[in-house]
């Protein structure tokens, strides 16, 4: 078991956005929807301006992209996603390791959020 209690699995980092492309400028709403989703996974996440990355086992955090893309194409016509994905064999808790190896670099801490 892991720290998260969760059973030793390889684990993957995704960074996605996902926006509907029929409704219109602001898409603050739709956004806000899959959040919700996303919060409600139980996977470690971390929102950004431009996206949102999620910790977790290919698996679950692929269902949770196509909980969001169902979620979205219920309303809407056309939908973007961009994904990309950092797999890397038996690291964990790297959603705040990849950060503090950085900033460790660095000797000092980065604004993050």
């Amino acid at each position: 078991m892991n720290k998260d209690n969760r059973p030793d699995k390889d684990v993957i980092l995704l960074e996605f956005s996902m926006s509907p492309l029929t409704q219109g400028e602001s898409v603050g709403a739709y956004v806000a929807r899959s959040l919700d989703l996303i919060d409600r996974s139980g996977l470690p996440y971390q929102l950004n301006p431009m996206g949102t990355v999620i910790e977790g086992p290919w698996d679950e955090v692929m269902g949770v992209v196509k909980a969001c893309l169902d979620r979205m194409k219920e309303d809407c016509d056309r939908v973007s996603t961009i994904i990309k994905i950092d797999y890397r064999k038996g690291k964990h808790g790297r959603l705040d390791s990849k950060i503090e190896s950085v900033e460790h670099r660095l000797g000092r801490r980065l604004k993050t959020s």
